[in-house]
């Protein structure tokens, strides 16, 4: 496995590190989720697990086949028992008893944990002990969309690398070879706010009938539709995703209501409806819609359960109201 092509600076910069012995035991890989943190992650577990490293891991020593079968004794992945769920103790506590071993077959030990920001209180806690004392040749790999969320005790014991939106050069190749074309390329990508990996997937599938289908509600709703019929419309299994492009567009009505410029909108498409709505709704009325979305977005992620159609229905009823106010 190898890190994606916008990657390829960071990644020499980290294996320069390893190189010269002066690796960290911790780091902290941070940034969107779009942007590739687990590839890079996983390439670089590959590369420490590796008998006979070159720039990346040879993919053909024992270490190399164990970790490609899906088990190797010196990788311990501690993740959520379900997505949206947090990390519980009891899984911290077993890298603290992982870390106490010797490595099998010598070479590193290494924890692979995410989301840094989805742990317990007391399941961060129960990590520091590691982090403080890590033993020799043992790295952990913390990801991390959200980094401000997780403890500062854990952010002061990790190196911190930040993946930063890369330039669309950068991704356009890779982005073209996914999505069939430039046209395509370049579009998702500026929908998905530079993110290369959730440019392919909005504009793919599922992901790519959902927008459709609220840019429909969208211009129902500019014409005067009712909200919660236009709510009953929509997957309520969606809501999280319904949500982000609540938010992406709200970005894009604020940008423009602001400072009446284009240059800077994500949804091109969407500037007919956004010049109407800009026209009926005021901008502090647009900031008070982006903050619900944003916190409905946010009790989502820390494990929250809402009737989504409730939550659908009260987002398009506030939506409406700024549309015809």
């Amino acid at each position: 496995m190898k890190p994606f092509p916008w990657q390829h600076a960071l990644w020499r910069q980290i294996i320069d590190l390893a190189d010269r012995n002066r690796f960290p035991h911790a780091l902290m890989l941070s940034g969107a989720g779009g942007l590739g943190k687990e590839q890079f992650a996983k390439a670089l577990t590959a590369r420490m697990l590796c008998r006979t490293p070159g720039e990346f891991a040879c993919g053909e020593c024992r270490s190399c086949r164990m970790l490609t079968a899906g088990h190797h004794p010196n990788l311990l992945t501690i993740e959520p028992a379900e997505k949206g769920r947090l990390i519980r103790v009891d899984s911290v506590r077993e890298a603290n008893d992982f870390v106490a071993q010797t490595a099998q077959q010598g070479g590193y030990r290494v924890i692979y944990l995410q989301p840094a920001e989805g742990m317990t209180i007391a399941a961060a806690n129960a990590l520091l002990k590691s982090l403080e004392e890590p033993g020799s040749n043992t790295l952990f790999i913390l990801l991390a969309d959200i980094p401000s969320r997780a403890l500062p005790t854990i952010r002061s014991r990790c190196q911190r690398w930040t993946f930063a939106i890369p330039d669309e050069a950068e991704c356009l190749p890779w982005l073209r070879e996914k999505l069939g074309n430039d046209e395509d390329a370049r579009f998702w990508w500026r929908v998905a706010g530079g993110q290369p990996l959730l440019a392919v997937e909005l504009g793919q599938g599922e992901s790519r009938q959902l927008r459709q289908t609220l840019r429909e509600v969208f211009e129902a709703l500019v014409r005067g539709a009712e909200p919660v019929a236009e709510a009953a419309r929509i997957d309520r299994q969606a809501l999280s995703s319904v949500l982000w492009y609540g938010i992406a567009w709200l970005e894009d009505l604020i940008r423009l209501g602001l400072s009446g410029e284009t240059a800077q909108i994500r949804n091109s498409d969407l500037l007919p409806l956004y010049r109407q709505a800009v026209k009926n709704g005021r901008v502090r009325d647009w900031f008070r819609l982006l903050d619900y979305a944003r916190e409905q977005r946010r009790l989502l992620a820390a494990g929250s359960n809402p009737n989504a159609q409730l939550v659908l229905e009260s987002w398009l009823v506030r939506w409406a109201a700024l549309l015809r106010s």
